[in-house]
């Protein structure tokens, strides 16, 4: 009996030991689990930071896409509006002017009514190119033929040449005239009667200009004058001249 009571006594604090133990196990699983539950939710954070930090990161480049895209565009309209103001204005081709500033004849002799056929009578022209471009005016072989009551009397061949940016090249046109022709012509008698010959001349000149090697124009200039030359004062009045291009 005392045996009995003794393992009575015995079992009751290994139960309470085993109890006690089971239940410290319990609370460190609850205590654990609390803990990582507590722990998970940083996971999220730091992968929204991320998350954020690329989504801020890509919003400013492509910001500074759109700026450097809107910098060319507007680099692009400014250039374009440049070389149009430049085409316009000063890459524009002006056409050249030709201008005969005088005329003198020498040896128009007369013996007894009639030219000197011994001679040649000479016109000579003082001509001017203006060019008004911003290059170089080049010309060819340019030609003068001089016509007196419909026929032609004279002619000259000028060796080619070139007028300078904004500048006028001044040439002096020698041209010899046949005196047989002169008397040739029907109205001769008559005109020397009267003291006046009317003469007219026609020139060509044939050139280019370019600009920077892309914009180039040909061009032709013919120039039709008339006039009036008084034998007694050896001088031509009422000149008129009247320009034509093609291009």
């Amino acid at each position: 009996m005392h045996l009995d009571k003794i393992q009575d006594i015995i079992k009751i604090p290994i139960a309470t030991i085993i109890y006690n133990t089971w239940c410290s196990n319990q609370s460190f699983q609850n205590l654990s689990m609390v803990e990582q539950e507590q722990v998970k939710p940083l996971a999220p954070a730091a992968f929204r930071d991320e998350e954020e930090a690329l989504s801020t990161q890509l919003n400013l480049r492509k910001r500074r896409y759109v700026q450097c895209c809107g910098c060319i565009a507007a680099l692009s309209l400014i250039l374009a509006v440049v070389v149009l103001v430049l085409f316009f204005t000063l890459f524009r081709i002006h056409d050249p002017k030709i201008k005969i500033n005088s005329v003198t004849i020498q040896r128009l002799e007369l013996i007894n009514g009639s030219l000197r056929n011994d001679v040649n009578v000479t016109l000579l022209a003082d001509v001017s190119v203006k060019n008004p471009n911003v290059a170089t005016f080049k010309f060819s072989n340019s030609t003068t033929l001089i016509y007196y009551g419909g026929r032609v009397i004279g002619g000259a061949i000028h060796l080619q040449g070139q007028a300078k940016a904004r500048r006028t090249l001044q040439r002096n046109v020698t041209v010899e005239l046949d005196p047989e022709k002169i008397e040739a012509v029907p109205s001769f008698r008559s005109d020397l009667n009267s003291g006046a010959f009317s003469i007219s001349s026609y020139s060509t000149i044939s050139g280019r200009v370019k600009i920077l090697k892309i914009v180039r124009k040909r061009v032709v200039v013919r120039l039709n004058c008339t006039t009036t030359y008084r034998i007694s004062g050896r001088q031509f009045i009422g000149e008129s001249c009247r320009p034509e291009l093609d291009f």
